[in-house]
């Protein structure tokens, strides 16, 4: 299982979000960049990159800091979500140096895109999936849709996508654990792997879910925790790879 470093965009910066909300964010760093590279130095193999200011327009606003970071370290793996709605949108990521592109709101409400562009740009599309009990959530987490999260996996393992990551809105940037028992009830159900994110807060959690990683768990997204210091990222990857054997 990987550990994988968030690194959440808002007008240039690097943020982080209670929550969801623009309006309860928490700056680490004007230089997202060299934050980048802090993870790359500390062993990331992939990072998770989102245009916060972009899920909310509905478009790339915080591209050409995307395009700088996949330009600054082309051997890593880079994901990025967030205002993708579009196959010109993906083109462009793929382009720079992105290798996967992270579909929300345009998924839930097309869904018939979602098969498009696996046609398109197979192997390449991910689809994020940020749930509240159950329920998927859109356009920046702002609006509840009546989507059950699994049914909408089950569709779109269908249409061809790499993996879902699963985001527990309740839990995310609050550091109060993982939602180990969503992830997995997630994961059992389909057979494309799942990406954890939310809630995550130390070295615990990476355990938890090093324990279940068999259900079909590939991963683990974290932010706050790395930024404010309760999780080590090399220490967690270690361990993943100490738990699960090491996975590139």
């Amino acid at each position: 299982m990987i550990v994988i470093p968030a690194i959440d965009l808002k007008d240039g910066k690097c943020v982080r979000l209670k929550q969801g909300r623009m309006e309860d964010e928490t700056v680490f760093s004007d230089d997202p960049v060299a934050v980048a590279g802090r993870w790359v130095k500390a062993g990331a193999r992939r990072l998770h990159i989102v245009d916060l200011n972009g899920a909310f327009n509905g478009k790339p606003v915080n591209g050409e800091v995307i395009k700088a970071i996949a330009l600054a370290y082309p051997d890593l793996s880079i994901q990025v979500g967030g205002g993708i709605r579009d196959e010109d949108t993906i083109e462009a990521y793929l382009e720079a140096g992105v290798q996967y592109v992270i579909l929300g709101t345009k998924a839930v409400n097309a869904p018939h895109f979602v098969s498009d562009v696996c046609v398109e740009f197979p192997n390449h599309i991910i689809v994020g999936l940020d749930a509240k009990d159950g329920k998927v959530a859109i356009d920046g987490w702002s609006k509840l849709s009546g989507h059950d999260v699994i049914d909408l996996a089950k569709r779109f393992q269908d249409d061809g996508v790499e993996a879902i990551v699963y985001t527990d809105i309740g839990r995310d940037g609050m550091m109060t654990g993982v939602n180990i028992e969503a992830t997995v009830k997630l994961a059992s159900e389909i057979s494309i792997p799942v990406i954890a994110s939310g809630g995550i807060t130390n070295i615990d959690d990476i355990r938890k879910l090093c324990e279940v990683a068999d259900e079909g768990i590939m991963g683990a997204i974290t932010g706050r925790a790395i930024y404010e210091g309760t999780l080590d990222f090399a220490e967690a990857q270690k361990l993943a790879d100490n738990l699960t054997g090491e996975s590139k």
